[in-house]
């Protein structure tokens, strides 16, 4: 099976590496295409088109600025590492061993605005992109008219190589959104994560996130290859509740956070 996750607004290109190992993006050429719309922005154009405060527009103004290929260990760095968000505090990849990179490198794949679809370990140069960011580009005027079936064809490819015919969403709604379902080549399991809160069961986001990177976490971990296996994910007290999931949308809770 393959697992899938979103990218994090949140960035962390300071804290020592967890691995040497690296590898590059298959999709870069069409990065680079993108990055030369998002180069003529100015930080206002920024500011309004991604509602972000001067100050971060203007950084993200700089990145953009900054990026070039090609990616190497001394100006890039895995993506795995890069991103550092709720689901990130989850995954928790900097704990990882070897052998859980190189699983999570043929198992583990990251949407992104800008990049794709990422392996863990592919270079990336720091950016901020939100796959709904409606960017007007070559292709149309908003990213998922940009990646049309790009995305959803590496997916296929991947899971080609990989024998396998499940993919697990532990992505956002916005992202998972850049993934053609109907041509898709697998089955898409959902894990959805509740928490009890004023007599019922809910989704709380902060929650949510952190418990889907516990979950990647947790499969990556345990090498799971078999997607029922999922079933016995038990981190941070969640358990599979098989009265409240239906068809593939697979629902965790837990009584206290």
């Amino acid at each position: 099976m393959l697992l899938v996750v979103s990218p994090a607004k949140k960035l962390d290109f300071e804290s020592p590496l967890a691995t040497d190992k690296f590898s590059q993006a298959s999709l870069l050429e069409q990065s680079q295409l993108l990055m030369n719309d998002c180069i003529k922005l100015s930080p206002s154009d920024i500011a309004s088109l991604m509602k972000l405060s001067d100050k971060l527009a203007g950084l993200n103004a700089a990145r953009f600025g900054e990026w070039s290929l090609p990616f190497t260990q001394y100006n890039a760095r895995q993506a795995i590492l890069s991103f550092n968000g709720d689901v990130y505090t989850g995954l928790d990849a900097q704990s990882f061993s070897d052998e859980d990179f190189d699983f999570s490198q043929q198992h583990f794949r990251i949407l992104s605005g800008l990049y794709g679809l990422l392996k863990p370990l592919d270079l990336m140069q720091a950016y901020r992109l939100e796959m709904g960011c409606k960017l007007a580009n070559s292709r149309g005027d908003n990213l998922y008219q940009f990646w049309g079936d790009i995305i959803t064809n590496e997916l296929n490819k991947t899971l080609s190589e990989l024998g396998a015919d499940v993919l697990i969403n532990l992505a956002s709604t916005e992202y998972f959104k850049s993934v053609k379902k109907q041509s898709l080549k697998a089955t898409i399991i959902t894990p959805v994560f509740k928490d009890f809160k004023n007599g019922q069961y809910k989704i709380i986001s902060f929650f949510a996130k952190k418990a889907r990177g516990l979950m990647a976490r947790y499969i990556i971990q345990n090498k799971l290859t078999a997607f029922e296996q999922i079933k016995s994910f038990d981190l941070a007290g969640y358990q599979y509740n098989e009265a409240m999931s239906k068809d593939n949308d697979w629902v965790f809770t837990r009584k206290e956070s």
